[in-house]
């Protein structure tokens, strides 16, 4: 009996579960994912082309790149007001910053309390916080601007009270709520550890707690910063005098009730507003993404 041997020219057959991808597919996808990012670009690009456009061409192009380069809506916007308005860019910064801190301080100790320690009605405590989520913004800042003003704290040498206060006493029950699920991930066993060493709550806080919540505070200094640096309506009710003013209240500036308006340099300062933003975010981008998925907050 001879055995035959294949030939190298002999056809393989193809294995069973072999199947063939269709090429058109990746092509497919990348394409809607540029139609996605375009949609989702486009205002963006037209506000940095706005930006650059003079007065009458504002009005009558429509379009997303001008026609007469104008680069001085720039310096015009810059100097627009009797302040300069990189007066209301150190603001904003001062308020965004102070705010980052007073959230990651007060919000980090009241999610060590409701995480960590036992106390008399803590769930009642706790759910009574997460019900202040429900309450919009515009239902709280009568009774605030109320309180502050009987404070005599409204308008007053330090304008920026009403704003920040509130920051310092735990008020952003979303950041407690971020905190409170992370630290319910570390295990127990290290405050035990701890406990056994001879460290109390506080110390507990301090060399276990602490150390660790770098993802969750970095996700909260993230989001304050961002939420703060965009805030317009509770800056706008507490801030009265023009050299206090953010940037989101001084670009309303720019139209006024006697029909003067400078659109162009108005769209300019707020293509030079959205850059602390946008560095802020690439810059923790990595950590913002890390403290998400390890602070329980997963899609």
């Amino acid at each position: 009996m001879v055995a035959v041997t294949p030939t190298a020219d002999a056809p393989t057959a193809a294995p069973p579960n072999a199947r063939r991808r269709p090429g058109g597919r990746p092509v497919l996808r990348l394409l809607i994912l540029v139609a996605i990012v375009a949609v989702v670009l486009y205002p963006l690009i037209w506000m940095v082309g706005t930006s650059v456009k003079s007065q009458e061409e504002i009005v009558n192009n429509v379009g997303l790149l001008p026609e007469r380069f104008t680069p001085g809506n720039y310096t015009a916007g810059w100097s627009n007001f009797d302040v300069s308005f990189g007066r209301f860019f150190l603001n904003s910064a001062m308020v965004s910053l102070l705010t980052v801190v007073g959230n990651g301080l007060s919000c980090l100790l009241a999610a060590y309390a409701f995480a960590r320690l036992r106390f008399r009605m803590r769930g009642m405590w706790f759910a009574v916080m997460i019900g202040t989520l429900l309450l919009p913004q515009h239902v709280l800042i009568v009774p605030q601007y109320i309180l502050f003003r009987t404070l005599g704290l409204v308008g007053g040498e330090w304008p920026y009270l009403p704003l920040l206060i509130p920051q310092f006493l735990a008020t952003e029950a979303f950041f407690v709520f971020l905190m409170v699920q992370f630290m319910r991930g570390v295990p127990r066993e290290l405050d035990e550890a701890a406990r056994i060493d001879g460290a109390g709550p506080y110390g507990i806080f301090r060399h276990v707690i602490l150390p660790l919540s770098r993802p969750a505070l970095v996700t909260t200094a993230i989001f304050s910063f961002i939420w703060t640096w965009n805030d317009f309506f509770r800056q706008l009710v507490f801030l009265s005098q023009l050299e206090d003013y953010t940037v989101p209240v001084a670009l309303t500036l720019f139209i006024d009730s006697t029909s003067q308006s400078a659109v162009g340099p108005m769209f300019a300062m707020s293509v030079l507003s959205l850059l602390p933003v946008f560095l802020f975010f690439v810059a923790f981008q990595r950590m913002l993404v890390e403290g998400i998925n390890t602070s329980g907050i997963k899609g």
